[in-house]
């Protein structure tokens, strides 16, 4: 049966974007847009949810392009972990983006929020891609749609960041271009499927070690793989919100989801390791997580270090996707919400003291702690979640790819796990003694938070995580979506 919910979950945020535009005179309409846009898309997409528990994969067909190619949208537990937490975090973000734009007085508030729906519908549509095509569209779609955020300042730094983006990013299009032909041809009319469908494809190993590496490339570029991680540092220029918006909903969690779909869904964990590009793509990944940390520990300026932070957390999901065990595969997916919840927690602080202090260095949140209590006290719950404290989303996620690497005979993995964790530690710790422990001379402090559609959203995904690491299962069954999109990828379903 053909179930229109996916195109309407898609569609739904592309509607917006040209009452948006025409509400430019009108910041108040303009942004009601963004809200009703919100809420539908995040409707749609939990209505889908039941099913998807149900074991059922509500579907829907756009348009056949040639025999056994067609653009197709399928909702399934993997891709629900993905779309459900871009549609949550669209609606706390376009809170948080009201504060902040309106707060800093920033230009061209038309134009952001008409890319960013265009941004968030991507996201949705390369979660619900059914197939390597559909994909790709999404996949691209998003590129374009988030260049005018990266440079919406249109500072001459801004516009460097954004051409060092583009440089990486539509290169990188052309290796998952040819990438995605490749596999069409070779089974053509194949749907993203739990397992991989190219086993049966015929190709030799050499044939399809060539074929993952197009495949890695195209999409680890967006996922921030060390070496192909140069754009994200420099993309920091960017607002805060666009900032969050890269790390935690779309650009670099899209190439973390993409990952997971080549590895899981394309390749499959049995054919990884016939082909013996299990262990490679699993030592790329510990490489960058540990890299990743140690840039994170050199940098000074808050967002930097973030981003940094993020190059790092990412690799996670691609290390548990090669792993191929059960326990390391629900890792993985879960930690695409989970560090999305985390993530999006850190940015919204960093914008929050961007926008009440102008502070971007870390030596200058001396005090800032007894300040902005409801800010710091987000981050800080978001960093221990980071690094992966007990009580907190993830140490869920870690504990998972911990048991999944002990499962798979690679226990050398865990090792980095623990390495990682430490290092977590010692990037955030700083931050949150500088804030909390030092500056305090005996004065009175005063209370000086933002405005409460600033300080507001980290304080709420703040707890999100927080419930989460409690209950894995709160409210979008994250935990329970993973773990069925693992067994069924392992054979276990």
């Amino acid at each position: 049966m053909n179930d229109t919910r996916p195109l309407w979950a898609v569609l739904v945020s592309l509607a917006a974007v040209g009452p948006i535009l025409l509400s430019d005179k009108r910041p108040n309409l303009r942004e009601a847009w963004s809200f009703i846009a919100a809420a539908l898309k995040f409707g749609f997409v939990v209505s889908l949810l039941p099913a998807v528990l149900a074991g059922g994969t509500p579907e829907c067909k756009l348009l056949d392009l040639a025999p056994g190619i067609a653009l197709h949208l399928r909702a399934d537990p993997a891709g629900m972990v993905f779309a459900l937490l871009a549609s949550t975090l669209w609606i706390v973000t376009t809170l948080y983006s009201i504060g902040y734009m309106r707060g800093g007085k920033s230009p061209h508030q038309t134009a952001y929020f008409a890319s960013f729906a265009v941004c968030v519908s991507s996201a949705i549509g390369i979660a619900f891609a059914a197939n390597p095509l559909t994909f790709l569209l999404f996949f691209e779609l998003l590129t374009v749609a988030t260049y005018p955020l990266v440079v919406h300042n249109r500072s001459e730094e801004a516009v460097r960041g954004g051409r060092k983006y583009l440089a990486y990013t539509f290169i990188a299009a052309q290796c998952l271009l040819v990438a995605v032909v490749w596999s069409t041809f070779l089974v053509p009319g194949a749907t993203f499927q739990a397992g991989g469908f190219l086993a049966a494809s015929g190709a030799t190993p050499a044939q399809l070690r060539i074929l993952l590496l197009l495949f890695m490339i195209g999409i680890g570029v967006k996922a921030a793989i060390m070496p192909l991680h140069g754009w994200l540092p420099a993309a920091m220029v960017a607002p805060t919100p666009v900032s969050a918006l890269l790390h935690a909903v779309a650009v670099v969690k899209a190439g973390a989801f993409g990952c997971v779909r080549v590895l899981v869904f394309i390749f499959g964990p049995s054919l990884l390791r016939e082909i013996g590009m299990d262990w490679l793509i699993a030592s790329v990944a510990a490489a960058t997580i540990v890299g990743g940390s140690l840039r994170a520990l050199g940098e000074d300026n808050l967002k930097r270090r973030l981003a940094y932070s993020t190059v790092s957390q990412l690799s996670y999901i691609v290390l548990g996707a090669a792993l191929g065990s059960p326990a390391a595969i629900a890792g993985a997916i879960f930690h695409i919400a989970a560090h999305g919840f985390m993530k999006i927690t850190l940015f919204f602080c960093a914008g929050s003291i961007y926008t009440r202090t102008h502070y971007t260095e870390i030596a200058q949140l001396a005090g800032l702690g007894k300040r902005m209590p409801i800010t710091m006290g987000a981050f800080t719950l978001a960093a221990l979640g980071l690094a992966g404290t007990p009580l907190l989303a993830g140490f869920v996620s870690k504990w998972n790819l911990a048991l999944g690497a002990i499962h798979s005979g690679n226990e050398v993995f865990v090792a980095i796990l623990v390495l990682s964790a430490f290092l977590n530690f010692a990037y955030f710790f700083p931050i949150v003694y500088t804030a909390f422990f030092e500056g305090d001379k005996g004065e009175t402090v005063r209370f000086d938070e933002t405005h409460v559609a600033v300080w507001l959203p980290p304080a709420l995904t703040a707890v999100a995580a927080l419930a989460l690491g409690m209950f894995p299962d709160f409210f979008w069954s994250f935990y329970t979506l993973a773990w069925t999109a693992a067994k069924a990828a392992t054979g276990l379903g």
